[in-house]
C-alpha cells in the first residue's frame, strides 16, 4: 500500500511541477513586462514581478526533484492564487465553454500544490519520505 501512495505522490509531483514549469519557461522568454504591468496596476511595486520566477521556475524544479517539496509546494499556492486575483478574479464565478469553471487550471493547479504541501514528496524523491529536505 505504501509504494501505491508513494507512487502517486510522485505522480502529482511531477505533474504539477511539469505543468508550472512550461509556464515559467515561457516567462524565461518573453519577460516579465506584462506582470510587473499587472503589480503596478494593482498599486504594488514592479519588482514583485520577478517572483513569478519563483513560483514557476524554482518551485516546480524543487517540486521536480522532490526536495524541499512542501515549501516549494506553498509558493506554488501563494503564485497561484497571486494569479487568481491579477489576472482571473473577473472569471471566478464563470463556466467556460464547455460548461466547466473558467479557472479549472488555475483551480487544478493550486488544488494540486495543496495536496502536495499536505502530503509531501514521498519516498521516490531526493528529500526521501523522512529526509529532513522534504
Amino acid at each position: 500500500m505504501i509504494r501505491s501512495d508513494d507512487t502517486g505522490k510522485l505522480i502529482l509531483r511531477l505533474a504539477l511541477g511539469v505543468l508550472i514549469l512550461l509556464h515559467g519557461v515561457a516567462k524565461l522568454s518573453s519577460g516579465v513586462g506584462y506582470i510587473a504591468g499587472l503589480m503596478t496596476s494593482h498599486g504594488l511595486p514592479s519588482a514583485l514581478a520577478y517572483l513569478v520566477y519563483v513560483g514557476e521556475i524554482i518551485a516546480p524544479v524543487l517540486l521536480i526533484v522532490g526536495i524541499y517539496t512542501r515549501p516549494a509546494a506553498w509558493i506554488t499556492v501563494i503564485n497561484m492564487l497571486v494569479a487568481i486575483a491579477l489576472v482571473h478574479m473577473k472569471d471566478i464565478s464563470s463556466l467556460g465553454k464547455s460548461g466547466g469553471w473558467a479557472l479549472e487550471l488555475q483551480g487544478m493547479f493550486l488544488f494540486a500544490a495543496l495536496a502536495v504541501a499536505f502530503l509531501g514528496a514521498g519516498r521516490f524523491s531526493v528529500g526521501g519520505s523522512s529526509g529532513k529536505y522534504n
